[in-house]
């Protein structure tokens, strides 16, 4: 088992290093302060994304997240591709910055669950889009099972009706995917996901939200009023399939929460990296001396290190297995919850570690914990994902255990 990035990936993980290093870095507090405010310098790189990614099968960010075209098994041949590139594209930008990254066009979550079951057509249609994701609901966080917003038939068309909020990106995007039901009386069987572009009749963006941290990137609330979209518009197969129940749609986050994991594992590696600089100035880190012979402080430096590498390998894990088509919703989940915790712990422990200068805005490390929160929230919480992964290891449903 060879655990170190494949070699064709090489570039790509420096190129986005540079970016994050040159690019990112330099206007991460400028727009930490200024929210709301969206930040033109990404125009430029997003146009260089889409002419890296023109006709590469080996894409760059969200788009490559999908199982298309992944190979069958793993005996037909071992696969790194899309899914794994755009982890680690991600993993080295959100080094530079998290919310620059999720305010990226066409770099969206929206885009990813485009990616992962539009069909053909579609992928055809809205690959150009700008595209956000629009899941929660008030009183509805996690559990995307509960989600309450209707879409009922009405000839050509879909119409509408409900209310979505903590959509990222959901003002400036093109286009939003909203999650909706076909039918109340189904349950999670009848949760089908729609491209509602922005402009359409009936979507009113009714408020941004204010943050703690990701304030590079717009949140917004939408509500839809009778708001008529193209049959067309429905991503993958309308049809209301009981057997597969929610299976279909929830397809969509066994490619968007490696993702996020990998967002996580970016922001943590720039805290440990940062932590470690600061700390090298007052001693020499030892490696080679056990923790019961090292100070308090160091030794947690090394404690973190090893949880970030966890996290890291599992959320490797996640992305290589959708390349290979394997079954990979507990492993999703697995590195979502992970990932997501130690960079919370790790964001907040280097703070610690540094001292007053943590807590500075000399320093990013301050920005990077808040930062750093959402990522164990948005996607489905550490909760939520921890329910998973016990309904899949003891085989129980989600009405058997909840």
């Amino acid at each position: 088992m060879n655990l170190e990035t494949p070699k064709k990936f090489t570039g790509l993980v420096n190129q986005a290093h540079q970016v994050a290093a040159n690019y990112f870095r330099p206007i991460s507090r400028k727009y930490d302060k200024a929210e709301h405010a969206y930040p033109k310098e990404l125009d430029l790189l997003a146009a260089l994304l889409d002419g890296m990614n023109a006709g590469s099968p080996e894409a760059i960010g969200a788009t490559s997240a999908s199982k298309r075209g992944a190979a069958a098994s793993v005996e037909s041949g071992i696969k790194n591709g899309g899914n794994l590139s755009a982890c680690l594209g991600v993993i080295e930008l959100c080094w530079g910055d998290v919310g620059l990254l999720l305010a990226m066009p066409r770099q969206g979550l929206g885009n990813a669950a485009i990616a992962a079951v539009a069909n053909d057509e579609q992928l055809k249609r809205f690959g150009g889009t700008w595209a956000a994701m629009a899941i929660t609901e008030p009183g509805c966080g996690s559990d995307s099972a509960a989600i309450r917003t209707t879409a009922r038939k009405d000839g050509e068309h879909y119409v509408l009706n409900g209310e979505k909020i903590f959509v990222t990106s959901g003002e400036r995007a093109d286009a939003v995917v909203v999650w909706a039901t076909l039918d109340k009386g189904l349950g999670r069987a009848a949760i089908k996901s729609f491209v509602v572009e922005h402009g359409t009749p009936g979507m009113t963006v009714t408020r941004l939200e204010k943050k703690l941290g990701i304030k590079a990137s717009d949140t917004a609330s939408i509500s839809f009023s009778d708001c008529r979209v193209p049959a067309a518009n429905l991503l993958g197969n309308p049809e209301i399939d009981v057997q597969k129940g929610f299976a279909g749609v929830m397809e969509t986050f066994d490619n968007t929460r490696p993702l996020v994991a990998g967002m996580a594992i970016g922001v943590a590696k720039a805290a440990l990296d940062r932590t470690r600089e600061l700390l090298q100035k007052v001693w020499r880190l030892d490696y080679a001396k056990p923790l019961l012979a090292v100070s308090h402080a160091e030794a947690t430096l090394y404690r973190l290190e090893a949880e970030w590498e966890a996290a890291r390998l599992l959320t490797l894990k996640a992305a290589w297995m959708a390349d290979n088509k394997l079954p990979n919703s507990k492993e999703a989940s697995i590195a979502k919850a992970k990932a997501g915790r130690v960079a919370n712990e790790v964001t907040l422990k280097c703070v610690e570690l540094v001292g007053a200068l943590g807590y500075a805005e000399d320093e990013l490390l301050e920005k990077w914990a808040r930062d750093s929160k959402i990522l164990d929230i948005f996607e489905g919480t550490q909760q939520i994902q921890l329910l998973i992964v016990a309904r899949r290891l003891l085989g129980k449903s989600s009405s058997e255990l909840k």
